[in-house]
């Protein structure tokens, strides 16, 4: 599952989002800088199936992803965009990945301020996590565990959970990260029971095609954050591995079953502290039962 990317390739992407942005001069660069990564927009979204029960319509799920605690993301910043998300009344909280950009550099003083934070996330229904690439990066694979354990939330690695209403259940599954981690479709659906709604966490959208063939009828990812600079007419400059073929927004992908996409395109910033035309992103999905 693993892709090889050679260190030229990768010297020619960030040159290439180097000039991108020596292009945004003036008034660009400092909404760019300053401006755009301090924006948020919600996105509603209705998600209709025949296998939602009637029990779980209107039922809602809030996605929040690639927060990047450290690099230009603050803590202040965290603890508004919470403010936000119980504003929005989430039946489920979902956390598609990447919460600390440099774990192997956080403090013992800003995990517990970060746990403090993410307590304070209210769903009835529960709050589940999935691991990104930063999360295992920098040693970091225990203390994002142990943060977002602590936090309430229920962090899936290759494994599901069924959410329960009344007399009926859907699915949960959670992937491993596909960079630095081991995803397992047959690990995380061990569980599963059939003719169940299935939901997938996983923090690389470009799984997508794979989960299709896997049974999965609705997938949430983040990991692009939707390029992070984009150009008119043209889109994404660069987008990371495992972000190539979906890079934001809704997607629909056939394959065993067809699958709905949503990659979100995150809350903070990484390697340059710059959004273009890729505002940071709360998602709210309805859940709409066809019965």
């Amino acid at each position: 599952m693993a892709k090889q990317y050679s260190r030229r390739s990768f010297l020619k992407q960030s040159l290439i989002f180097s000039l991108s942005l020596f292009g945004l001069a003036g008034g660009g660069y400092s909404y760019a800088r300053f401006i755009e990564p301090k924006r948020l927009q919600i996105n509603e979204i209705d998600i209709s199936h025949e296998l939602i029960p009637a029990s779980f319509h209107n039922k809602r799920i809030v996605q929040f992803s690639d927060t990047h605690v450290g690099f230009q993301y603050t803590l202040e910043q965290l603890y508004g965009h919470v403010q936000t998300i119980n504003s929005l009344h989430p039946d489920l909280i979902f956390f598609t990945g990447d919460l600390l950009d440099r774990p192997d550099d956080y403090g013992r003083d800003k995990t517990n301020t970060t746990i403090s934070i993410l307590q304070k996330l209210k769903a009835p229904f529960g709050k589940f996590a999935v691991y990104g690439n930063h999360d295992h990066g920098g040693y970091g694979t225990n203390l994002y565990e142990s943060i977002m354990k602590k936090s309430g939330f229920q962090l899936l690695k290759n494994e599901s959970a069924e959410l329960k209403s009344m007399n009926d259940s859907i699915y949960l599954l959670g992937l491993d990260d596909a960079m630095l981690g081991q995803p397992s479709f047959s690990a995380a659906k061990k569980k599963v029971k059939e003719d169940r709604y299935l939901i997938l966490l996983s923090h690389a959208p470009d799984l997508a095609e794979e989960a299709a063939n896997a049974g999965i009828h609705f997938q949430l990812s983040g990991h692009s954050h939707g390029g992070q600079v984009q150009l008119p007419w043209y889109g994404a400059l660069i987008t990371p591995p495992y972000a190539e073929v979906f890079k934001e927004g809704r997607y629909e992908v056939n394959g065993t079953t067809a699958l709905t996409l949503y990659v979100n395109r995150g809350l903070g910033t990484t390697r340059l502290p710059f959004r273009f035309l890729s505002i940071p992103e709360i998602t709210v999905f309805t859940l709409k039962s066809l019965r």
